[in-house]
């Protein structure tokens, strides 16, 4: 199931916060519940929001860069991670638990100090994040849901959704009936093309999807835990 991938001062609160480009991200790891291991970029030095980014099974931590330094110049402190399986992750007890992955790394930025954590999840990563918030009610504030893996439980799915997929992608119909049954508050948008989660960032679509994430994640007020 598994593939392993392979100035001075411009702006003093750009620095502060990591996001400058060109500027290698921190790496940091952390332990799951069920015994294994995340490895993690770390972006900003953020405070209340934090992010946490879940890519597909075609990408790795690295793919996030370009949306995670936004994020931290937005005041996010970020974590992309590797799930089990690729890079330096490891698994623990179940092999195939990605969900597992996503909440050790949304538990790492709650006891770092955030008091709200949204996820993104790509395609496999997005099935991911998902199962995480049926499994830990209330432990994540928003969620991004790009061109979403199938999911057991759609009417679980918690916290507050943003689905995005293209609208002639080969999953669409698949993503919108999943879109359905996942409970109130959500939102669905629809963009141009046919590609496929994260690759929508690398068509033309990329700046309108980037600016809906954020405006969703800025926007959407969620009560602090």
């Amino acid at each position: 199931m598994f593939s392993r991938r392979p100035a001075a001062a411009i702006l003093p609160c750009l620095l502060a916060c990591g996001a400058l480009a060109g500027e290698a991200p921190r790496q940091m790891s952390f332990a799951t519940a069920d015994g294994g291991t995340v490895f993690a970029d770390v972006y900003g030095e953020g405070g209340r929001d934090g992010v946490v980014l879940a890519h597909g099974s075609a990408f790795d931590k690295e793919s996030w860069r370009p949306l995670a330094e936004q994020l931290a110049a937005k005041g996010y402190r970020v974590l992309a991670i590797d799930f089990r399986g690729w890079g330096k992750s490891t698994a623990g007890l179940a092999k195939d638990a990605l969900f597992e992955d996503v909440l050790a790394a949304v538990r790492t930025l709650h006891r770092e100090g955030a008091a709200r954590v949204s996820v993104i999840g790509g395609s496999m990563g997005g099935g991911a994040a998902a199962e995480a918030t049926a499994r830990a009610p209330g432990e994540i504030d928003r969620l991004v849901l790009l061109s979403p893996a199938s999911v057991s439980a759609p009417e679980r799915i918690g916290g507050d959704k943003l689905v995005v997929a293209s609208a002639n992608e080969p999953a669409v119909e698949r993503i919108k009936a999943l879109y359905e049954k996942a409970p109130e508050p959500k939102r669905l948008v629809l963009l141009p093309g046919t590609a496929h989660a994260q690759h929508i960032f690398r068509t033309d679509q990329s700046g309108r999807l980037t600016a809906t994430i954020i405006e969703f994640l800025s926007s959407r007020a969620t009560p602090a835990r």
